[in-house]
Formats: structure tokens, sequence, C-alpha cells
């Protein structure tokens, strides 16, 4: 006999790649980015309320793959990641994520989506967040360092919310900022290529350092950062990689999102265990405080945290709403008795 057809409980809202570009341009990218940087902070505002861990790294020699799980108490999420810098000489990504949102309540999951993409949106947008209270009032240039596959996403993110105009790019593989330019041309950015990383800084407000090698670099030095400057640092986020001299943030105020992680991730691994950190959560909520003064050097020393994902996870499910930008996938067993689970399996045999 033939198998009964699930119920809708048996359906689990699954957002594939291509669905999740429909959807980025179906909202505007530069519209989500912001939507999104907004959804973000309304997070980090209630930051005590969420389970918080270092994600779960599995490290070789190759690279890592983690988990990154979190809950409010009444919705959970994970993403599943990965960081494999060799990818890139084979033709892959160096990065590729997928996540999950589940009810607490019954821990049956409500979403299913690629994160490959919305990793990229979502650091971009966690990027402008932080500058967004960081940064210089009335910034209008920044440096990218870094013109891989996360660079336009910055740059626009910086646009739509903060205000950035101009942007100066680096890549020690000129094929990557070419390739950065011809994306962001009609984007409504001044986009200009340099030859060197010295060069990209000059008149920066935001230097935000991007690379992708897995080990302690060396991307800025101390004589190369003025007064006044916000360091966006998103590159350094696992065991042995950095971009920062160490000088630089004896120099610099530095915020973290979670500090237990931040401190073996971060450019701050670098410093003692006693370096002084804020939570960029205090800055937000009023609890610490940001920029001071106009000579100040702000690093945002940003390793990606899961709280960050949650938000990017439920933002997508509520725009998802009316669009029909997903497939349902049958992913829960779903017997008509819950205690018969072997009943079920029963009647998917052949007559």
């Amino acid at each position: 006999m033939m198998s009964p057809l699930p119920s809708e409980k048996a359906f689990v809202p699954f957002v594939s790649v291509e669905n999740m570009m429909r959807l980025v341009h179906h909202i505007g990218l530069e519209a989500l980015l912001s939507e999104l940087t907004d959804v973000i902070e309304a997070d980090f505002r209630r930051w005590e309320l969420f389970d918080k861990t270092p994600r779960v790294a599995s490290h070789s020699r190759e690279g890592v793959i983690e988990l990154m799980p979190t809950s409010d108490g009444e919705i959970y999420s994970f993403k599943y990641v990965n960081g494999h810098p060799k990818n890139m000489a084979q033709g892959l990504q160096t990065v590729t994520a997928f996540g999950l949102l589940a009810e607490v309540s019954t821990g049956y999951p409500v979403l299913l989506t690629e994160m490959t993409l919305l990793t990229a949106l979502r650091t971009a947008a966690t990027s402008a967040m932080a500058a967004r209270h960081l940064a210089p009032k009335g910034a209008r240039t920044m440096a990218m360092i870094g013109n891989g596959a996360q660079a336009e996403f910055q740059a626009l993110a910086m646009k739509a919310v903060c205000g950035i105009d101009h942007i100066r790019l680096y890549d020690i593989d000129p094929q990557a900022t070419a390739k950065m330019v011809r994306n962001l041309s009609g984007a409504g950015l001044t986009v200009t290529a340099c030859t060197s990383s010295q060069a990209a800084i000059e008149g920066a407000d935001i230097i935000t350092t991007c690379t992708a090698d897995k080990q302690y670099a060396t991307i800025l030095t101390d004589n190369m950062i003025g007064a006044g400057v916000h360091i966006n640092a998103i590159g350094g986020d696992c065991p042995g990689k950095t971009e920062l001299h160490r000088d630089i943030l004896l120099r610099a105020d530095t915020f973290v999102e979670y500090p237990p992680q931040s401190r073996v991730e971060g450019e701050i691994q670098q410093m003692e265990a006693d370096y002084p950190v804020t939570e960029l959560w205090k800055v937000i909520t009023g609890q610490a405080q940001g920029r001071r003064d106009i000579s100040q050097i702000t690093l945002f020393d940003s390793v990606g945290f899961a709280i960050e994902d949650f938000s990017a996870l439920r933002y997508v499910r509520e725009r998802l709403r009316g669009t029909g930008l997903y497939q349902n996938l049958d992913i829960i067993a779903d017997p008509d008795d819950p205690r018969d689970l072997f009943g079920m399996l029963q009647r998917a045999r052949q007559a």
C-alpha cells in the first residue's frame, strides 16, 4: 500500500541558494542590509536573554568546521560553517554554511536555509552596526584591504547604513581588486583601486581588513594607523589567524562580540589575558562608552557570533512570508499516533 501523505507538521520551509538570491533581489540588496543591521542591533539590545557559548570547532591543517548554536528561550538556532582558505585554489568557496531555526517549546524545526550568502550579508550588516556606533562622525571613506567574496557586501553595507561614499581597495591579487571594481560599478560609490595597503588607507575614516589566509599575518602595522580612525578587523576568526600588528591594539580601544570566543579567535589572541576589551552590546545599550573623541582609534575585533546568525535567520523567516521563495521539505516524521513510529514505517510498504 502507498504511504499516506505527511501532514503539515512534517514540512519545514527550506530556502535554497537560488531562492535566497531571489529574496535578496526581491527586497533590494541595500534595503536588506539596512534592515538586517537593525534586526541584529535589536538582538544585541537583548543580549542577556541569549544562551552564549563559543562555537564548537573542529580544526585541521586544511581549515575548520564549526557549529554555532544559541537560543533566546523561545527560538533556537544553529549554523554549520567551514573555513578552508586552500579551497580557492581548487575553484571552491573558502566559506560555506547552512542554518536552522527551531521552536524551543516543541523542538520542531521551523526553517532550514543556505547560509553561505546569508553569512556574507549578516557579517556586513554586523560591521555596519559596529561602525554606526564606533566610527568617526561624518565618515565618508573606507579602505577595503582584502577584496574577496565578502568585500562587496562590506562596502554596500557601509554605504547603506553609515553613508560611506568612497571605497579604496587593495588586495595582493590584482584580479580580486578588478573583480570588486567591476561589481561595484553603478553602485553609487567612488571606487579607487590602489597598489598597496598603505596607499589604500590614505584618507580613510574606516579601515576594513578581510583576508583569508590562515596565519599570523600583519596586514596593517602600527605606523600606518593615524589618530581617529575606526578599524573593522574581520579576517582574523580562528586560532592562529590574525591581521593586525599587536602594537595597533596597544593604541586602540577594542570592542568585541563575546570575549571568551574573541580571546581565542580574534586579533586579541595576540594579547595578554587581561588585555581590556569592551563588549559591543554594552555600547549599543548605553552601558559602556564607544567613541569618545576625534583622536580615538576604535577597533571592532569581529570574529562572528551565533547571535548574529540567529538574527539573520529570524529576519529571513519573517521576510519569506507571502513570497513563496522556499520549498517545503518532508524531514519530520509525523505518525498519526506519536507512539507508533514503527506503524508509520510499515504503512510505507508496497502492497
